[in-house]
């Protein structure tokens, strides 16, 4: 405990400091969100659940400490009017009392000013487990927990919501979940202050029986629903029946599985939103119901329109079958979980445009969904995603964003800004036309695996849209598509939900990095200041997917480009971002991997987090962050490689591409190597957690399809047209690298060679036959790899490092 009297004063100096920031607010709530917000209130229970609900919580994260914390739940009279925690020393001069007193006008804020102690007073830090986990080594011993200062702290919410997860995050990260892993997600979800998570899970059983009353068969719903991993995608309307269909038993089981999600998201004062419907029906409705007004959308990313499972059929809102329907889907759920909430999410248009721009349509269109979800609950708020006015923003222009956004009466819709981090809509958009909105971070796609963040936007964007003239921003929130990465930008972004100013991210970075490692250590804060600078200050406004060439290889034919002698004069390392641009535009067919940063930085900042290695080797958040700034540098040299392999077969330099081309494939072998060091890069979690949830055969090999398919091929192909969305779920995992991207890459480089050889054009379409075929197969395997990590993660990353950055 010697090492950290330095660091206990600077988190109590920090917290003093914090005091008269967050006690007050200039943000004032219109009437009818305040009004909401009272409402939605009425439908918590009671202080003394909460109360206990937040103890299960300290439970299952410092058992022995169980006795030292007195919670509270308080009004908001106790808070200035506002939502709040306060931290103070616990009263009572009895020998086993409580040495900490945390009261909260719910369980959130009571788990949230739990996490806050810990974090500004005990130098403790908490992230995903496939993030490094907790690190609680630094909280003293029951007894003697450092006391708070002066009158204690109190921290109040400058927006009523802090809101969590994306639609497409329950395909992306949860889907193979069971409880025990949502109790874990739903405990981090408290500490860090969630208020408003989406709870997508089990609706397929919920449309099952609210079908049925149409005469919808089972069989019908079998080509109307995805597969597990796709379910997210078939609930929008972009795809139905890939990867399906869905069995008795998964539909039963995840039913289960929502009940107990709600109930502990209830129990600790949150507010689930819900699902509704957007008007996506089965293709049977247009048969059961000739008259019905029921179009065909467009293809969504299919190969050639294959029909099994593209073009997905749309009940028009101005049939009378649409409200029937909607109301039926409330009502079920409703009578499945209760009256918990008055928020419901819909997206009508995620991804497929509207049939017409008129905007009475999409007024009526918007009037439509509403009516739905008001005529069950008459206090019911649509909560949307603003995806489709950032990815289709030649359609939305101001006409037709205000004839959907008016289209509901004030305050009965919620839009969140999903892209705000990067591309805000607010500013744009009159913030939303005077619609309420949620600043919401997007920052991953995919699920990738890749260091990457916008860390200054994160800890100034929100403050400057609530402040701003006219702002009608009424919280934050975290949309990523896949969970488990990155951990240091949701801690940031966790944090904006109680911040009033800016964050001071020199001084907030070192104390990160403090607390995640449990102790100061000089080489590591020094890299974190490198770190801030290069790969998590990405300015250049380019959505952030990971195109690195070993897990999205290029689809080209280098026989036929004339633009090459461009790639021989470019470096990946300090490129400039215009010349990035020039090659992206004259070199569209050639994937550009996305470089913000100057890769020497990241690999100096790697030789510092080695030399700490002394230290912090057996810490697993430093073991997580160590084996993935060494991914990160050594997928960013594998880039450059690509390229001088590309300039020799250019160059028909058989001696080069053959010396190039096998340092790529063993900078995958020794990436597979790297990762296979620690338990969270492992595809044998992923696939085993899929085959774990299966109660027969015939369901272990859909799931582990279904599994294996999202992360490689994704969506549909032929035998020589690999899926458009190919490589979208990519991961760097251990297994993966060495069993799929490692033959991909060594196929590819085998023709270059003996094109070479045999003096032809490469053979492409012969090349995709190969690897395609390939993927399929491997799609459809059953190989079991490891689940527990094999190596020493400190001494690859050293052998590595001198390998190739020396």
């Amino acid at each position: 405990m010697k090492s950290y009297k330095n660091l206990k004063l600077l988190f109590i100096t920090i917290s003093i400091l914090l005091l008269p920031i967050c006690s007050s607010s200039s943000f004032q709530e219109s009437e009818v969100i305040e009004s909401l917000v009272n409402r939605l209130t009425t439908k918590k229970p009671s202080p003394s659940e909460q109360e206990s609900a937040a103890r299960g919580v300290l439970r299952r994260l410092l058992p022995a400490h169980l006795s030292s914390f007195e919670f509270e739940v308080i009004t908001k009279d106790a808070c200035g009017g506002n939502s709040c925690f306060q931290i103070s020393n616990y009263k009572n001069s009895s020998r086993n009392s409580a040495e900490i007193m945390i009261k909260g006008t719910t369980a959130v804020e009571i788990t949230s000013g739990l996490y806050w102690y810990l974090k500004y007073m005990c130098g403790a830090h908490i992230s995903w487990e496939k993030t490094g986990g907790a690190q609680l080594a630094s909280v003293p011993k029951p007894g003697s927990l450092p006391p708070v200062r002066n009158e204690g702290v109190m921290i109040q919410r400058p927006v009523p919501w802090n809101y969590y997860q994306n639609v497409v995050t329950s395909s992306y990260s949860y889907v193979w979940w069971d409880w025990e892993r949502w109790e874990k997600e739903i405990d981090w979800m408290a500490l860090q202050g969630v208020n408003l998570p989406l709870a997508f899970t089990g609706q397929e059983s919920i449309w099952q029986k609210v079908f049925a009353e149409f005469n919808i068969t089972k069989g019908d719903l079998n080509d109307f629903f995805g597969g597990p991993a796709f379910l997210a995608w078939a609930r929008m309307g972009n795809l139905h029946r890939w990867g399906g269909p869905l069995t008795e038993n998964w539909l039963s089981e995840q039913l289960k599985l929502q009940k107990q999600i709600l109930s502990r998201m209830v129990e600790l004062g949150m507010t689930p939103v819900l699902p509704s419907f957007s008007g996506n029906v089965p293709a049977a409705l247009k048969e059961i119901f000739p008259k019905a007004n029921i179009s065909r959308l467009g293809d969504w990313n299919t190969v050639d329109g294959d029909t099994r499972w593209c073009c997905t059929y749309l009940l028009d809102p101005s049939d009378p079958l649409f409200i029937e329907i909607g109301e039926a889907f409330i009502k079920q759920q409703i009578k499945e979980y209760g009256d918990i909430t008055d928020i419901y999410s819909c997206d009508t248009f995620n991804e497929n445009t509207p049939p017409t721009s008129d905007p009475a349509y999409i007024s009526s269109l918007g009037s439509a969904v509403y009516t739905t979800m008001s005529k069950v609950n008459k206090d019911a708020v649509w909560l949307m995603q603003g995806w489709l006015f950032y990815t289709d923003s030649s359609f939305w222009q101001p006409p037709q964003m205000k004839a959907l956004l008016h289209s509901v009466p004030f305050g009965k819709m919620i839009v969140l800004d999903l892209f705000a981090d990067v591309k805000p809509i607010w500013k744009s958009s009159s913030q939303f036309y005077n619609t309420p909105y949620i600043w919401c971070m997007l920052h991953n796609f995919g699920g990738n695996i890749e260091m990457y963040g916008v860390l200054d936007a994160v800890a100034s964007g929100p403050i400057d849209a609530r402040t701003s003239n006219n702002s009608t921003m009424i919280g934050v929130g975290m949309c990523m598509e896949g969970i488990e990465q990155n951990p240091v930008v949701y801690e940031l972004m966790s944090e904006m939900a109680f911040r009033n100013d800016s964050v001071q991210l020199e001084e907030w970075l070192t104390t990160y990095s403090r607390r995640r490692y449990g102790k100061s250590v000089n080489e590591v804060e020094s890299a974190w200041k490198i770190l801030h600078r290069t790969i998590y200050n990405c300015t250049d406004g380019i959505a952030n997917h990971n195109k690195d060439y070993i897990v999205k290889f290029p689809d080209w034919d280098p026989s036929v480009n004339n633009q090459l002698e461009i790639i021989q004069r470019r470096k990946f390392t300090g490129v400039q971002q215009k010349m990035r641009f020039f090659i992206h535009e004259t070199m569209s067919f050639l994937p550009q991997p996305h470089l913000w940063y100057n890769n020497r930085d990241s690999i100096t900042a790697l030789k510092l987090f080695i030399d700490a290695g002394n230290e912090l080797a057996e810490i697993p958040t430093y073991r997580y962050d160590l084996v993935d700034l060494t991914r990160q540098s050594l997928s960013k040299l594998a880039n450059e490689v690509y390229l001088s392999a590309i300039n020799a077969f250019q160059d028909k330099d058989a001696k080069a591409l053959s010396f190039h081309s096998l340092k790529f494939l063993q900078l995958i072998k020794d990436i597979d190597k790297l990762l296979a060091s620690d338990d969270n890069f492992l595809l044998g979690t992923w696939l085993e957690s899929a085959k774990k949830l299966s109660s027969n055969a015939d369901e272990k090999k859909q799931y582990e399809w279904n599994a294996r398919t999202q992360v490689t091929m994704w969506y549909d192909n032929t035998k020589s047209v690999q899926s458009k969305l190919h490589d979208y779920g990519n991961k760097f995992w251990s297994g993966l690298l060495e069993a799929y991207y490692l033959p991909r890459a060594s196929m590819y480089f085998t023709r270059l060679s003996k094109s070479l050889e045999e003096n032809e054009e490469f053979k492409l379409e012969e090349w995709r036959k190969e690897w395609i075929a390939y993927s399929n197969k491997w799609q459809k395997s059953v190989e079991i790899y490891p689940l527990k990590a094999q190596g020493d993660a400190l001494a690859i990353a050293k052998e590595l490092y001198h390998k190739y950055f020396i």
